[in-house]
């Protein structure tokens, strides 16, 4: 657990967080849909106020620094080329020694101990040219087995501050973890942070696994399971590693499950005989509605974030297409009419795109229309991308992507929504169906 603990300190600018970001300070970065020239930053490594910490101060400072560089957004000045040092979180920042490098934005912090053998580690983010700081310091308290969640909490506090944006490196993942040759690959559910590191496996290997999906807290993850020797949707909790069939009917296969944003519903396509329909189940209750009927496949179904529309793909018209209804089901309008075959799609967490896969003339795209339809863009392009997840923040996209051949192998990998920084995300071995969870 990390407690999170708001200290006052003098600010050389007497600007609150929301009224430095409301002025048009020299510090800030637009994000648009073109080219972002990466903002020069520095971090020094943090200062160690008690031996026990003197481990963890350059540890955090370089997670810090990675989260920032990762975005694409920003570009760290290497420390052999600083001028000035650091050496008392309190001391003041000799603002020339910076600006005399180019470095528009630095980040301080020291780490010490509570006398509890807890981490405590504080941090200020400046702005070099204006010689003023930008926010109030904070400081975050956790484990010493934490530190990691440190450098991502102060990382997510320089990126809000710069930015503006909502972060998202405090965050993880579940995806499908691949070992073995591809004809007989090995699956099983896994989780990590957003960065790859503190990887825990959820499941075996006995059983096949597909698609897992965070709540909208994070506790849970559905999942399709053919331990039963059919696809069956369970439900996990990642807390005590448990889990159970969600739907206890035997002769039908479910799959392709999705949590509402509220937590309390599942939907989830099943199929019935020859026919594949979206259907809806309260958790608490176990009560079931169909939400679809046509005579066609229903699948990959997402809410939007207010929980009133559903976005999924059927091949109703001939080819595999994007439709959105009312959650409670109905008429749905189709969004998709571009070349090709569009599915997977999932709603942004801001409300205002849909990511989708996309196949056309032999190429798999990872792609973002508007809710109607509209301005769609791709991404990316390859062999075969696909299933992708976004961000806490709505601003990034994690999909899986798998090279040709007998020898080909999946691995994940991220781009940001203007088709800018795509990067692959280190796993220790393949990996498919990432889930990005929300902001913990």
């Amino acid at each position: 657990m990390i407690r999170i603990v708001s200290m006052l300190f003098v600010l050389m600018a007497a600007l609150s967080p929301l009224s430095a970001f409301a002025q048009t300070g020299p510090l800030r970065i637009e994000i648009t849909e073109g080219v972002v020239e990466p903002m020069p930053y520095a971090v020094p490594d943090f200062v160690a106020e008690t031996a026990d910490a003197q481990q963890y101060a350059a540890q955090i400072a370089r997670v810090v620094a990675e989260d920032l560089t990762g975005t694409g957004l920003f570009r760290e000045i290497p420390q052999d080329a600083h001028i000035a040092r650091v050496s008392s979180f309190a001391a003041p920042v000799s603002f020339p020694d910076w600006k005399a490098i180019n470095a528009q934005a630095l980040i301080t912090g020291s780490v010490g101990s509570d006398g509890n053998g807890r981490l405590v580690v504080k941090f200020r983010v400046w702005d070099v040219f204006a010689q003023a700081e930008l926010g109030q310091g904070m400081q975050f308290v956790s484990t010493p087995d934490g530190w990691r969640r440190l450098a991502h909490k102060v990382a997510d506090q320089v990126y809000a501050r710069i930015t503006g944006e909502t972060p998202y490196f405090d965050s993880r993942v579940v995806f499908v973890s691949e070992t073995g040759p591809k004809d007989q690959r090995q699956k099983q559910l896994a989780i990590m942070d957003y960065d790859g590191a503190n990887l825990q496996y959820l499941t075996g290997t006995a059983s096949l696994v597909l698609a897992p999906r965070f709540s909208p807290d994070g506790s849970r993850v559905l999942y399709t399971s053919y331990e039963s020797g059919q696809p069956r949707v369970h439900v996990l909790s990642v807390g005590t590693v448990e889990s159970r069939i969600l739907q206890a009917n035997t002769g039908v296969m479910s799959f392709a499950p999705r949590f509402s944003p509220d937590g309390q519903t599942v939907v989830y396509s099943m199929t019935q005989g020859s026919n594949t329909d979206i259907f809806a189940m309260n958790i608490a209750t176990g009560a079931i509605s169909q939400l679809t009927s046509a005579p066609s496949i229903e699948t990959a179904p997402s809410y939007s974030p207010d929980g009133s529309r559903i976005v999924f793909e059927s091949d109703r018209s001939g080819t595999q297409q994007l439709y959105v209804m009312p959650a409670s089901g109905g008429e749905a309008v189709r969004i998709s009419f571009g070349q090709g075959r569009y599915g997977t799609p999932v709603w942004s967490p801001r409300g205002d795109m849909i990511a989708f896969t996309k196949q056309n003339a032999g190429r798999f795209h990872i792609g973002v229309m508007r809710t109607d339809g509209s301005e769609e863009r791709l991404l990316t392009a390859s062999f075969l991308d696909e299933g992708p997840s976004w961000a806490p923040n709505g601003r990034v996209l994690m999909f899986a992507r798998e090279t040709q051949g007998a020898q080909g192998a999946s691995a994940l990998y991220s781009v940001d929504i203007s088709g800018r920084n795509l990067k692959r995300v280190r796993t220790p071995a393949g990996a498919s169906d990432p889930s990005w969870g929300p902001l913990q």
